[in-house]
């Protein structure tokens, strides 16, 4: 039973797509701190928004912790680098809040200036004082887009229909793209100098901390204004008082603040012309479904069926690539764990090789492998997100290669393993999307599912061992799926078999396979992804 710990409010109808699904249990500790350490040891999975802080000492709490979700599309909140040294994968919605944010972004920046808020606290005051709260429009001005994802496009796309000019500066964006949002790209302190309104769109990193500060609000015009709607931090809010209350910017409009709640002794919360809002960008009914519902399937499909497309901290690899590619990494997972069984002694190089046609593909089947090797020789927890790094950990040499398929294959994964002088070399191939092969062990070809437990077996190469190991398995209950016998030719004098079985022998069964007449040496790999 897999066990999800909900430690933030998330929308009820994602919760109910959890609470559905067989193997998963929901622990809902929202607002309850004791609870929440209460329930963090026995958790495979934990669901957060900004509130709950996921911080090492807390994930030095969750023993079993495998999957964290965030409802949103920032990760600020949790510690990125713990969780990936863990093999804990975050998953997070990059999407559902990017109409939601885009609105409210536009919504502030309409309220400002046209001075919506003052004129409706003098109006409750009994005054009429129309001169007093004339505005500007927005056709005309140029907006400046700092950061160009989802919601930055969005809010692009809703200013050129106001009639604005829009720059923009996005180190990672291609002029291609910027060419098809009709942007100019510009270096950010061009943006600021330009720019009538600059809104902010970025995550919070070390990189982008105060990244709005004394010398920056300097560049901007006396009659700009400025909205963050995004992360608190990115703007040195003292800075930002000043230049308020210097005259030196025409305004500004702020959701989201480094300490939240806002503290009550703010010097934004004195300042004149601007608008507070309480981190409302993602506050609407829609996207919090659409949020709710996202994480809770990537939550579930995480830990039900060991898809991290979803994961922000798999390096360098693409949700879409993971996911079209989960059947692969599933066969590259299993013959880690066959190649880990067959191979004695202290593992000192894997090398992986791929052959197929997806470009994507080398460096997810390189990982899964990882994964499978360090998983059968006790190394845990290991998934994609910290093979790599264990590996290095314990002085592995690791190796990728990316060559041509196996005859008659569309897509084949080679795994060798160097351990104290042996070298072992599976290889697997996929016949279609659904079925996975064992294909070849050392120098012996062979044909068998790549699935639940194998027997390997290195014999004599006589009359009357296939009899006699089948006699031993067949007394213990032990159903046969598929018996494999290879030898390099007639006349060697050894034979190796691999023997598919539903279930995995007990040592009594193995230990007596061992002292068969003619059997030499004899192992077990059990592939499954339970396994």
């Amino acid at each position: 039973m897999h066990r999800v710990v909900v430690a933030d409010k998330v929308d009820e109808g994602g919760l109910a797509l959890l609470t559905k699904s067989e193997g998963i249990e929901v622990v809902k500790t929202i607002k309850d701190k004791k609870r929440l350490l209460e329930a963090l040891p026995t958790a495979h999975a934990l669901l957060v928004r900004s509130e709950t802080k996921v911080t090492a000492e807390l994930l030095a709490q969750a023993s079993e912790l495998r999957v964290i979700g965030r409802a949103g599309i920032g990760v600020d909140n949790i510690d990125l680098e713990a969780a990936t040294q863990r093999g804990i994968a975050v998953l997070n919605t990059p999407g559902g809040n990017t109409i939601s944010a885009a609105e409210h972004t536009v919504g502030l920046l309409l309220a400002l200036v046209r001075r919506i808020p003052w004129a409706d606290q003098s109006m409750r005051a009994g005054a009429w004082d129309r001169p007093k709260f004339q505005g500007v429009e927005l056709s005309g001005k140029t907006l400046g887009v700092v950061g160009l994802g989802r919601i930055g496009a969005h809010v692009a796309t809703i200013a050129r229909a106001f009639g604005m000019l829009v720059v923009a500066h996005d180190p990672f964006l291609t002029e291609a793209r910027a060419l098809e949002l009709q942007v100019q790209l510009l270096p950010l302190d061009d943006v600021l100098k330009r720019a009538d309104v600059v809104t902010l769109h970025l995550p919070l990193t070390d990189e982008t901390l105060n990244l709005i500060d004394r010398r920056r609000l300097g560049l901007m015009k006396k009659t700009g204004v400025l909205i963050n709607a995004a992360r608190g931090g990115l703007v040195d809010e003292v800075a930002l008082a000043e230049a308020l209350k210097a005259e030196k910017l025409g305004g500004a409009a702020i959701d989201v603040f480094e300490t939240e709640p806002l503290p009550a002794d703010s010097p934004l919360r004195q300042a004149d012309r601007v608008i507070l809002t309480p981190h409302l960008a993602a506050a609407t009914a829609e996207a919090q479904e659409r949020v709710g519902l996202e994480i809770c399937r990537l939550v579930r499909d995480a830990l039900l069926k060991g898809d991290l497309s979803g994961a922000v901290n798999v390096p360098g690899i693409p949700g879409a690539a993971l996911a079209r590619l989960r059947p692969l990494l599933s066969l590259s997972r299993r013959l880690g764990r066959l190649a880990a069984a067959i191979s004695p002694g202290r593992v000192r190089e894997i090398d992986v090789q791929y052959g197929g046609p997806d470009d994507a593909a080398p460096k997810p089947v390189m990982l899964a492998a990882l994964e499978g090797v360090l998983g059968a020789m006790g190394v845990g927890p290991v998934t994609l997100v910290n093979a790599m790094a264990l590996a290095e950990g314990r002085g592995i040499t690791v190796g990728r290669r990316v060559g041509s398929p196996a005859l008659r294959f569309e897509a084949t994964v080679g795994v060798t393993v160097r351990a104290d002088g042996n070298e072992t070399t599976v290889v697997g191939a996929m016949v279609g999307d659904r079925f996975a092969r064992v294909i070849r062990i050392d120098e012996y070809p062979v044909d068998i599912p790549a699935d639940g437990s194998i027997v390997l077996l290195r014999n004599r190469d006589e009359p009357g061992v296939m009899g006699r190991v089948g006699t031993v398995l067949g007394d213990a209950g032990v159903h046969i799926g598929s018996y494999q016998q290879a030898r390099p030719a007639p006349g060697n004098g050894e034979a190796f078999a691999a023997v598919a079985v539903d279930h995995t022998p007990p040592q009594a069964v193995v230990d007596r396979l061992r002292h068969l007449p003619g059997v030499l040496e004899v192992r077990v790999a059990v592939l499954d992804d339970a396994g």
